[in-house]
């Protein structure tokens, strides 16, 4: 079966509309007669965008040397001398007014074919007739054409003949894993499905009896203290933080578990039967409260009206309460509990039942209260969830009288049902450190073992949290690489957030430096990034900011910081510096569907808006099939498991079964070895991709709570939702929505319920974008060029000062924005904004000072 292009094949598509890709039959037609230099290996003299852009059938895409160095040349391989006929060079407005065509055999003597003078500035496309056998094909700029300051820029070099082959862009095994035609979504042209139809879910968290009765499974684990608690009583002075969102000792084992939800209502029932599951382990005196008891206007940080537990039957009713599926721990409910009027009415649809069990291990002795399993601590909270009759858990947030839980408006559930609820114990900078909200009883033991890893230091097995108190990891002491970035993966995701800000003179501690030779090769020195501590000095430093002034329409001030940084070893011949993004919601755009990706492709700006969107199309680095890129900040990882792969070798040496040997580091040739024995097992780096998949998105605070009388509100809950709404059309208004997407559904097909048919407001499209010469750097990934970026999400925006700065009061200089941490501030991270995003960034700049106040405290609402 011929294979076809993916780019090339998506721009016909997209050019007669998005819906056409999604139910076009898979054919097996050849492609037209033929570009001999299609998807050939290329090389160049430089590449501040990739060479094989040039040749990727993109009428968008273009090669484009370094500025200001003649002469330059671009070549193709064309695999086997070919009997020429014809080349055509489409050049983008940088361009020569003097070049040459020439031809080799063996890549080192040129023959001139033919040559253009009196080339002139702006976009044309030059086509010679040529004769000739030859392999190699370059064009070598000698002059550039007046009026070019920059370097030299080719969209597309074509070259005709006969005797060469066609390129086929991929192995053949790519077709054979095509869906049939009788699948329920077209078959995808060029790449294959991250997740294929008919995946099967992990684990079910809702569904329905024969009957109607609603059954659900609430995955929970152990907190500290209760969700409205702050470090000091309601209405005291504030004297410290709450412990609802913390992660006690001993928390991935033997203390996760659940609640199933057996719902009779919707069927006509009268009862709602709640049976606790444990995952491992045994639970002797759990206690159970329900019912917010919002009517008593002497309850404050917790106070339910029924309080009772998990008997068991079959232990002669003590609460005791074992793991393996055991059912015979639960409590049945058949009545409305309220203290103000009609108490213990029939309960009906919508009712509201806050639920907040206290999980309780068995303990060593009456005068010993550690956990006889594991010698750690014993009694604990959990998460209080918001069950709504008829309907399932829901996000919550408080509402007067005293915080009592209702559901988050839709509008605000930036991760869908996955949305954490609004947060009251004063804990804003671990908001991106919770579980999906919907999250499934197992998956809560997977999520809570995968963050233990990624907690995990591989030099001494020690957790970052209470690490003289949780046990030593001892499967992964000493496996740090002799040279490494840091030691464990929260080190350099600031509590889930990003990169600690750069220190000017200072080196880049939790900063990356990606590394490159031309032709997406590795640097010869480096190979794919610089490991800067360890046994070799590889240290980079923050040298210094180049500062320069812009001013907005009002006349304020905003300094552009451009970094320049000093190395201590050799500098890399291309070079990237990038601060990690923050983890949360990955899970849910892994389960955005490619369609729905390669939709808001634009590809010859149709519409005329100047966004044109170009997806990466890179190669699994396990199965080698191509697929649609969706993280790094140039989309170079096809899923979560790859990004956290090469992140444990890239940055820690450590290897698993993606990378397994630590020589991946240096080259991808030989890397791939199968029966090797790697520092993170398939088990161990499945738990931590779960864990990632699985974190929750905070809902959008853009509502606000109801406080009672008298007590300090929260900073992170003091909002104006008139002024939030008015930023959001500001920002909608300025077109800043033709990237920043404000809502993608997910697909049907990821293997976590969880996961499946969200309604999300990423503000993302996923694609790469041209942002402008100013934020390009010299490495390219994939097809994404260095002036190419991948649309950053924007939900969690206005959690960054808190979760950067480790405060429940945040502190905005702790944050940096975009790639490299360049920008200080929100301001100077839109001014940054060039290329495709110049037109909104123009209407920023003209803002009056109202409507830029109102966009930013949108987004700072996210």
């Amino acid at each position: 079966m011929t294979n076809i292009n993916p780019i090339q094949t998506l721009q016909r598509l997209l050019m007669v509309g998005a819906a056409f890709v999604c139910t076009l039959p898979f054919t097996t037609t050849a492609l037209a007669q033929t570009n001999l230099a299609l998807n050939k290996p290329v090389s160049a003299s430089s590449e501040l965008r990739a060479a094989k852009d040039a040749v990727d059938g993109s009428s968008y895409s273009r090669w484009e040397s370094t500025h200001g160095v003649s002469p330059s040349w671009i070549a193709v391989d064309l695999g086997t001398a070919s009997n020429l006929t014809q080349v055509v060079v489409e050049w983008e407005a940088a361009n020569p007014e003097i070049y040459q065509v020439q031809g080799s055999n063996n890549n080192s003597t040129w023959t001139n074919l033919a040559q253009k003078t009196g080339g002139t500035f702006g976009n044309r496309t030059d086509t010679f007739a040529v004769s000739g056998s030859y392999r190699y094909v370059r064009i070598n700029a000698t002059k550039p054409a007046p009026g070019n300051a920059w370097g030299y820029s080719i969209f597309e070099l074509k070259v005709f003949g006969s005797g060469g082959n066609a390129s086929s862009n991929s192995s053949s095994s790519r077709s054979s894993v095509v869906s049939s035609a009788s699948s329920s979504r077209a078959a995808p042209i060029g790449y294959v499905p991250l997740f294929p139809e008919g995946t099967q879910v992990t684990e079910q968290i809702q569904y329905r009896e024969p009957d109607g009765t609603l059954v659900t499974l609430i995955g929970m684990r152990s907190t500290e203290r209760h969700a409205r608690e702050r470090g000091e009583a309601w209405l005291s002075p504030n004297e410290a933080d709450g412990r609802y969102f913390t992660y006690p000792p001993f928390y991935f084992q033997n203390r996760s578990f659940g609640l199933k939800v057996r719902d009779t209502i919707p069927a006509g029932g009268k009862n709602i039967r709640i049976t606790m599951l444990i995952n491992e382990g045994t639970f002797f005196g759990t206690t159970f409260s329900l019912f917010r008891n919002s009517s008593d206007p002497t309850v404050t940080e917790f106070g339910w009206a029924l309080n009772y537990g998990f008997n068991n039957l079959k232990e002669g009713n003590l609460p005791r309460c074992f793991d393996g599926g055991n059912e015979d721990c639960y409590l049945d409910v058949d009545s409305y509990w309220n203290t103000g009027p009609n108490p213990h009415r029939p309960l009906v649809m919508g009712d509201r039942i806050e639920l907040a069990p206290a999980p309780r291990l068995v303990e060593m002795s009456e005068s010993d209260n550690r956990a006889r399993v594991d010698g750690g601590g014993s009694r604990y909270y959990s998460f209080e969830q918001l069950y709504v009759v008829g309907e399932g858990v829901r996000p919550w947030f408080g509402v007067a009288p005293n915080l009592d839980s209702v559901p988050v408006p839709g509008d605000a559930l930036l991760g869908g049902e996955t949305s954490v609820s609004y947060n009251y114990s004063e804990e804003p900078y671990r908001v991106f450190q919770q579980m999906a909200n919907n999250i499934g009883i197992a998956n809560t033991d997977r999520f809570l073992k995968g963050r233990r890893l990624f907690h995990t230091s591989f030099a001494t097995g020690q957790h970052s949290e209470f690490p003289t108190q949780n046990p030593i990891f001892t499967a992964h002491l000493n496996q740090l690489g002799s040279n490494f970035n840091d030691e464990r993966c929260i080190a350099c995701h600031q509590l889930n957030g990003r990169s600690k800000p750069a220190v000017v003179g200072t080196a880049l501690d939790t900063l990356s430096v990606l590394t490159g030779a031309p032709g997406n090769l590795p640097d010869p020195t480096y190979g794919f990034n610089v490991l800067q501590k360890g046994a070799v000095n590889n240290a980079v430093k923050l040298q210094r900011y180049d500062v320069t002034p812009r001013f907005l329409n009002d006349g304020s001030r905003v300094d552009m910081h451009k970094p320049v940084y000093e190395f201590s070893s050799a500098v890399p011949q291309l070079y990237s510096v990038r601060q990690a993004p923050q983890v949360i919601g990955v899970g849910l755009l892994e389960a955005i569907d490619e369609e729905t990706i390669l939709a808001n492709v634009d590809a010859n700006d149709v519409n005329g808006d100047g966004v044109r969107g170009k997806a990466n199309f890179v190669k699994n680095p396990e199965t080698g099939v191509t697929q649609v890129g969706r993280f790094g900040w140039k989309a170079a990882k096809v899923s979560v498991r790859h990004q956290a792969a090469e992140a444990f070798v890239q940055d820690m040496g450590v290897t698993s079964p993606v990378y397994p040997l630590r020589s991946c580091q240096k080259s991808d040739t030989n890397c791939h070895q199968t029966g090797v024995t790697t520092h993170v097992s398939e088990l161990e780096l499945t738990r931590l991709t779960n864990y990632l998949q699985l974190l929750g998105v905070p809902a959008q605070r853009s509502y606000r709570s109801g406080y009672p009388n008298g007590m300090r509100v929260s900073v992170e809950h003091d909002v104006n939702p008139g002024q939030i709404a008015l930023g959001k059309t500001v920002f909608e208004t300025a077109n800043c929505v033709a990237c920043h997407k404000s809502t993608l559904q997910t697909g049907n097909t990821h293997p976590f319920a969880e996961l499946r048919n969200q309604t999300i407001r990423p503000y993302t499209d996923l694609l790469l974008h041209d942002m402008g010469p100013d934020l390009a750097d010299t490495l390219p990934q994939d097809s994404a060029s260095a002036a190419m970026w991948r649309t950053a999400p924007l939900w969690g925006l206005g959690s960054l000062k808190y979760v950067q700065s480790g405060t429940s009061t945040g502190n905005d200089a702790s944050v940096r924005y975009l790639h490299d941490g360049r920008a200080h501030s929100l301001d100077e991270a839109i001014l940054w904004h060039g290329g495709e995003a110049n037109n909104s960034r123009l209407q920023y700049e003209a803002l009056s000072t109202a409507d830029r106040t109102a966009l930013k405290v949108f987004l700072n609402s996210l």
